[in-house]
């Protein structure tokens, strides 16, 4: 009799056990983002975040298509490393819809080259790769464009593509490539068109080796990103107010001297 008084006692601690959420998961946010300098930004903003009850859990990416994918499938909560471009052509094609919470920080996009010194070196028909995404793509376009290596139809379309040059006097050939490859390419091409976070995880200093490099006044801010069901969580905001603070602000001045600059 005693044992059969005490199994609906066990399977209601197991009950209550199983419907207990333990306070860490509560409080954890785990935010997708690339290496350099995003995780490294994150990084910075953990002990303030931790004073805020917040734990955050940062998973770094070395693409730009996973960290959206997980975060439609709520794989993670948010992410960190793209543009409102870049974000508004991830939704139109793969028909999500994403929101912007905050933006961080501005990386001026950069040409590169091991072979020139400057853009007017380059030979006729030269190899240049540029980023296969539409938004890097029509930005690296827009930086040669501005530095006048190609004429555009019409420099402020953000969606530019090849189709839209005008005028190419150099006759320069555009080989489309995936972002994270263009720095594993750069000895062998004529000229490649680097976002900041790669060509800085592979060692280039945008001020210095660049040829071309976006002004501070580009566009282009790299955003805090979310879902519209969780935009609004206590965690999320906690964290955007967290990487538009002093100390984020600081930190990217001291540690990027101008290739990396704060959006706020």
């Amino acid at each position: 009799m005693k044992k059969l008084l005490a199994f609906p006692l066990i399977a209601a601690v197991l009950a209550v056990s199983s419907c207990a959420k333990p306070a860490a998961d509560e409080s954890k946010l785990v935010v997708a983002a690339t290496a350099v300098p995003h995780a490294e930004i994150l990084d910075v903003v953990k002990p303030l975040l931790e004073k805020e009850g917040v734990k955050l859990d940062v998973r770094v990416f070395n693409d730009y298509v996973q960290p959206n994918d997980q975060l439609v499938q709520k794989q993670v909560d948010a992410n960190y490393f793209q543009t409102e471009p870049y974000l508004k052509a991830y939704n139109a094609d793969r028909k999500t819809d994403l929101v912007t919470v905050t933006g961080v920080h501005i990386e001026p996009f950069g040409a590169y080259s091991r072979r020139f010194k400057s853009l007017a070196e380059l030979p006729s028909g030269a190899d240049v790769v540029i980023p296969n995404d539409p938004s890097n793509n029509s930005r690296a376009l827009i930086l040669l464009d501005t530095a006048g290596v190609i004429k555009l139809k019409d420099p402020s379309n953000a969606l530019s593509t090849q189709r839209d040059i005008t005028e190419n006097p150099k006759q320069l050939k555009f080989r489309e490539l995936d972002s994270a490859m263009l720095p594993r390419v750069l000895d062998q091409v004529d000229l490649a068109l680097i976002n900041t976070n790669y060509a800085l995880d592979a060692g280039l200093n945008p001020t210095k080796d660049a040829l071309a490099i976006e002004s501070s006044q580009s566009p282009y801010v790299n955003f805090l990103v979310a879902r519209p069901d969780n935009k609004d969580d206590a965690r999320i905001q906690k964290l955007a107010k967290a990487l538009t603070s002093p100390e984020v602000k600081t930190f990217i001045e001291q540690k990027y001297k101008g290739a990396v600059l704060p959006a706020f």
